[in-house]
């Protein structure tokens, strides 16, 4: 397998039709192609009585013995984001399969049990990645996380017995609580947060009756920002003492020197959901298994190039599926 030292991160170009970090946040999410490659949606049963559903797909041809990937969305998202099934076709374009996991209760459906998903819920990612390796243990495994699932990813890359031979992290909220700050502090930030709190909220509504008499309702309804619902239900309901234990906990940001596996880390210095100044460099410098790349600007998964909006480019996804051919063997850099 390639040392990821070898790996040279292309030069991301930012469009300059999209000035800002909000216009590349904004604009990646309206500019990318709304339909996906080929999938086939599955459904796992867990050990605890719930289940995840899956999209599995791959390249037209020759895919039986590929390399496969386990992509992973951010907060509120599913394996239908754009971002996600962008990666899934620059993979399939290098000869890899996918696939993609949704979240419990963002596939669609609501899930069984009252438990949600967490940034830190490295545990759910390893019963995955374990049963893709008892389903075929010949096939290189590679992973790649997007914004939370990327602080999820990093979180079970930093335990024992990591079960992936690459991955990608793509604009990761490495401290749970500066972000969290970060958002509330600024006026686009609770706009953001506003977004995410409406979506989260509405799958309380639904789950009403799991969650009563586990967490505190009353209390959950007048959750304003995102630190009171996990204050309110996300820590409680998933074992934590209270919203910045969880943030302390589910960080990745302080367990990337634990990191074996090679992992390539893109990061724009002006996301608006982290602090710029919270870069894990000095990380990235220890740890020769971490390949990063921090350009100043980008936004938060936008990373779009390109010389008009007719023809957008997304480094962030081709550099992913680059770096992931590489390490898997499926392709030089």
């Amino acid at each position: 397998m390639p040392d990821p030292v070898d790996f040279q991160v292309r030069p991301y170009r930012p469009a300059r039709w999209l000035p800002g970090p909000h216009a590349q946040t904004l604009g990646a999410r309206m500019l990318r192609p709304s339909d996906g490659p080929a999938s086939r949606r599955v459904r796992w049963d867990t050990p605890d009585g719930d289940f995840v559903d899956l999209d599995l797909g791959g390249p037209d041809t020759g895919a039986e013995d590929a390399p496969r990937v386990l992509l992973l969305h951010g907060l509120e998202g599913s394996s239908r984001r754009g971002y996600i099934r962008l990666l899934a076709r620059e993979l399939h374009a290098r000869g890899l399969r996918t696939v993609a996991l949704n979240f419990r209760s963002c596939s669609g459906e609501p899930n069984r049990k009252p438990r949600f998903y967490h940034s830190g819920d490295s545990d759910e990612i390893r019963w995955v990645v374990d049963r893709l390796r008892a389903q075929d243990p010949d096939a290189p495994l590679g992973a790649a996380g997007v914004s939370m699932g990327g602080n999820i990813l990093l979180r079970y890359l930093s335990e024992p017995g990591a079960g992936v031979e690459g991955a990608v992290a793509i604009s990761v909220p490495f401290d749970l609580s500066a972000g969290t700050a970060e958002l509330e502090g600024r006026t686009t930030g609770r706009l953001y947060m506003r977004y995410f709190l409406g979506s989260l909220m509405e799958k309380v509504r639904q789950k009403e009756e799991l969650l009563r008499g586990r967490v505190d309702m009353e209390r959950l309804r007048r959750a304003r920002n995102l630190r009171e619902f996990d204050d309110a239900l996300t820590a409680p309901l998933h074992g934590f003492g209270d919203a910045e234990t969880y943030y302390r906990e589910a960080s990745s940001g302080p367990v990337l020197h634990r990191v074996g596996t090679p992992t390539l880390l893109l990061q724009a210095r002006d996301d608006p959901f982290q602090p710029s100044g919270l870069l894990p460099e000095e990380a990235v410098a220890r740890n020769h298994h971490l390949v990063a790349a921090f350009p100043g600007r980008g936004g938060h998964v936008g990373f779009v190039e390109g010389s008009s909006p007719l023809r957008p480019r997304f480094w962030a996804e081709a550099e992913a599926a680059r770096f992931l051919a590489h390490v898997l063997g499926r392709d030089s850099a």
